[in-house]
């Protein structure tokens, strides 16, 4: 039977693992993913987990070593944050090209320089085209669930592609939150054994991995790498809907709050969605027809699903934790305004760079992006696209 307990986001990652059991995990500590790496690894010291863990000398040896077990048929679970991301990044490519079906649990912290400790999503957006899985959760307990939910992802035949499983530095890794842990058993039912496609310590059938590929070849590569990642959003819609089956929670590749019959509509990711739920509500009770699009799957980007939610409205604002050195707005910005134009949706769309290096993001700020969302509205015109959203001195 669950029972309720009071986790931290990174203690819940944690958790997960433990209940998983993976049979390696390579990593290596950093703020503010730390806690991740030491409680798994007090797990591995108390003989609660049969895991080979690896403690290298720096992320890229992490996911190094990741593409190494995954390779040989080990299910094969990391963690990193900001910096550590930025490390591994020449592995993602390969762990991503090779197939390989690690869960990365990412702890969104903005990158150097200058040096910061705290929340944004300058990391996993700078990772954003490396071939993974991105997810991205609200709370505490979409984080525990998530990443169960990650391994059935990474690992159905129809995908083999690594998952990285985001979610926001401080903000979630170091708050208690209440959360419904299941049964051991039945995490372990749900995942089911790891059955991989490539081993490379099958002697009988011995594979080729990484091998030098040819012009004449590299871009029918990318193209099957291109159809499994699209493809994905099947699977970890029919993963999260089996999930919700068994454990009471569903999940898919959106999260619509008060949409249907919006006129205003807010777009955003991660843990700010809980602020926008009660901005909502409080416009709804002032007689302003407010809704919210949270994206959980980033990676790969349902484009007609936003669509599909988006059409009919007055006006959009897409609110991005991280913005693009030289492009115009954020990255989730450029995603979802092409999307809706290249399939004849123009409706007015505005972008909100915030929370940049863990700045506060309280309710009253999240509400003034909705003022000026129905001004844009009632106008019926974009006055100014990219916006910042509490940014001292240039307002």
């Amino acid at each position: 039977m669950p029972r309720l307990i009071g986790l931290t986001g990174d203690g819940a990652a944690a958790e997960a693992m433990r209940q998983i059991d993976p049979d390696v995990v390579a990593a290596y500590p950093i703020t503010p993913q730390t806690e991740i790496v030491e409680r798994f690894a007090e797990f591995v010291a108390d003989g609660l987990v049969n895991t080979e863990f690896v403690a290298v000398e720096s992320e890229h040896s992490a996911m190094s070593a990741c593409c190494g077990s995954a390779a040989a048929g080990a299910r094969t679970i990391t963690c990193t944050s900001s910096q550590g991301l930025a490390l591994m990044h020449e592995v993602l490519y390969i762990a991503a090209g090779n197939r390989l079906p690690i869960v990365l649990i990412n702890v969104n912290r903005t990158l150097s320089a200058p040096l910061n400790i705290h929340c944004d999503h300058s990391d996993s957006m700078g990772s954003r085209d490396s071939g993974w899985i991105q997810l991205y959760c609200e709370n505490v307990q979409e984080v525990y669930d998530t990443v169960i939910q990650a391994v059935r992802i990474a690992e159905h035949p129809q995908v083999m592609l690594p998952v990285m499983v985001n979610l926001d530095g401080f903000v979630l890794s170091h708050s208690v939150e209440r959360l419904e842990l299941l049964d051991d058993e039945e995490v372990r039912e749900f995942v089911g054994p790891f059955r991989p496609v490539v081993d490379l310590l099958d002697l009988e059938h011995p594979p080729a991995l990484g091998a030098l590929v040819a012009p004449e070849f590299h871009f029918e590569h990318k193209y099957a790498q291109w159809l499994a990642i699209d493809g994905a959003r099947a699977v970890i819609e029919g993963v999260g809907r089996e999930f919700g089956e068994r454990f009471g929670r569903n999940y898919g590749l959106l999260d619509p709050y008060r949409l249907e019959d919006a006129e205003l509509a807010l777009v955003v990711l991660g843990s700010t969605a809980g602020t926008a739920r009660v901005v909502v509500d409080d416009l709804r009770e002032r007689g302003i027809r407010a809704g919210m699009l949270r994206i959980r799957c980033f990676r790969p980007f349902p484009a007609d699903e936003i669509v599909e939610a988006l059409k009919g409205k007055k006006a959009v604002a897409i609110m991005d934790r991280a913005g693009t050195q030289g492009g115009e707005g954020g990255p989730v910005f450029g995603e979802v305004r092409a999307a809706l134009y290249t399939r004849g949706v123009f409706l007015p769309v505005i972008n909100y760079i915030y929370g940049l290096g863990g700045r506060d993001v309280p309710a009253a700020s999240v509400a003034r992006v909705f003022t000026h969302l129905g001004q844009v509205a009632e106008a019926g015109r974009v006055d100014r696209a990219v916006n910042y959203l509490d940014l001292r001195g240039w307002n």
